[in-house]
């Protein structure tokens, strides 16, 4: 049994396909909801819609952690040859550096919610904006990691081992 749980599939996994991308799915989604809902309720006076943003960053906030915890458990299997390099150290520098980014506009929120929660002020909606471009520049470096580069696909796994790629 302990064989099985430590040893590698056709993917270089310990399962059967990369957890990452799915976790990593629910972050991006909550962060870009949470910013939509904060224009929409800003714009048109809805502040009902502060609450859901506020809930949708809780959420992000947690699981961005679990999202990088599995990112950097896989990054580590993935056998990343030498073209692929450098977008990985930006992908995973970017990502560490949005964990302290969305923790810390939550917290902001959280301060935010509790002294008025009817309202919110214009910084914070540019504070949203400028997470939501680089979620997008994250996004980006993530779609070439996987359909640029095919990190975790087996033809490249294949190549890496045969040598064909350094």
């Amino acid at each position: 049994m302990l064989e099985s749980l430590t040893s590698l599939n056709d993917h270089n996994l310990p399962y059967p396909d990369t957890l990452h991308p799915i976790v990593v799915h629910f972050v991006i989604a909550m962060v870009l909801f949470s910013f939509f809902c904060d224009l929409i309720g800003y714009l048109a006076g809805k502040p009902r819609l502060f609450e859901v943003s506020w809930w949708n960053m809780c959420v992000a906030t947690i699981a961005i952690f679990v999202a990088i915890i599995f990112g950097q458990f896989e990054a580590g299997l993935a056998k990343p040859y030498n073209l692929v390099k450098s977008v990985l150290n930006y992908h995973t520098l970017i990502g560490w550096s949005l964990s302290g980014i969305i923790a810390s506009i939550t917290a902001w929120r959280y301060v935010l919610r509790t002294r008025n929660p009817q309202k919110l002020p214009i910084h914070y909606l540019a504070a949203g904006l400028l997470l939501t471009i680089i979620v997008g520049v994250q996004v980006y470096l993530g779609d070439q990691l996987v359909w640029v580069y095919g990190l975790h696909t087996v033809p490249v796994l294949e190549a890496v081992k045969d040598g064909i790629l350094p």
